[in-house]
């Protein structure tokens, strides 16, 4: 008797309707990606025209060479990579430890201070108290005025609670104390090894905000020897479209000037995309297996 199960008329109909599901969402999503790619090294003309569409066409790097050209550019990045490194490993150093605290059915008082956590995901200060906050304790125009009011997300505590209440079993916490094991010693030598997956999806969802963040840096920021790249790429598409804008009389040679400035304009704009983004474009496939592994918290228990 054959142990081949075939497949109904419904069942190859959902399996086709599925990869072409699959097949659209792939298409919704890279198109993008790669139209960006291909028009930060094609002629500004053809992209304006819409004769390029997909792949580059009249390949020119004009707009790379302008952006790492600018010196502004390197001083950002080298910023950013500061900001990004300290903020993840503080953001990391205040959610994992409470995450585990308020995992632990022991820990007196947990339910208070998770009811405290949650009231601050649906009531903030708003931007106006936390600037006064800031100046007032001496922040301003510096590091820690970027790091520490997002030092910690109450979202990714719920997350990282949850994978510990989860994953980690409870016997083996037991078994650990009465061997004599302290909670400080538990956590960094048994609790902590066993949450690389959580503490990898952390890393990358905290790593992502930080380098994407430039609200703080234009608020509490005041020298641009401290912008991150965010904020130097902002200045430099900024002052590329009031360039592009700017003209005297419209007569032939100026309108064609400004033309060629405005094609300028937007082939910086795309290679500006790509300079910001390829990092962690570049950083993601490493961490994607501990991604997957955490994302799938609380869904299946053999």
């Amino acid at each position: 008797m054959s142990s081949t199960v075939k497949d109904t008329a419904r069942d190859k109909l959902f399996l086709i309707s599925t990869y072409v599901y699959v097949a659209i969402a792939l298409i919704l999503v890279a198109y993008p990606l790669i139209y960006i790619l291909s028009a930060s090294v094609s002629n500004p003309k053809y992209v304006g025209s819409g004769e390029m569409w997909l792949f580059p066409k009249g390949l020119t790097f004009e707009g790379y060479q302008i952006v790492f050209a600018n010196t502004k550019i390197w001083m950002g990045y080298a910023n950013t990579i500061l900001y990004t490194v300290i903020g993840t490993a503080v953001n990391l150093l205040v959610t994992i430890p409470a995450a585990y605290a308020l995992s632990r059915k022991d820990f007196v008082g947990r339910n208070f201070f998770m009811g405290m956590f949650m009231v601050t995901m649906f009531f903030g200060g708003g931007l106006v108290p936390t600037y006064l906050l800031v100046k007032g304790l001496g922040l301003m125009n510096s590091i820690w005025a970027i790091i520490l009011p997002s030092a910690a997300s109450i979202w990714n505590i719920i997350v990282s609670r949850t994978f510990f209440q989860t994953s980690i079993p409870k016997e083996l916490q037991e078994a650990a104390q009465i061997d004599g094991c302290t909670n400080m010693r538990m956590f960094l030598k048994i609790i902590l090894p066993l949450s690389m997956p959580i503490v990898a999806v952390m890393a990358l969802f905290y790593g992502v905000g930080n380098w994407n963040s430039y609200f703080s840096a234009l608020i509490y920021l005041h020298e641009e020897s401290k912008y991150p790249l965010q904020l130097i790429l902002r200045q430099i598409l900024v002052l590329q479209e009031m360039s592009a804008q700017t003209g005297g009389s419209l007569d032939a040679s100026t309108a064609s000037a400004l033309n060629n400035k405005a094609e300028i304009a937007a082939l910086v704009k795309y290679a500006v995309i790509i300079v910001s983004t390829l990092p962690i474009i570049a950083i993601y496939p490493f961490l994607q297996r501990y991604f997957v592994q955490g994302v799938m918290i609380g869904s299946v228990k053999g």
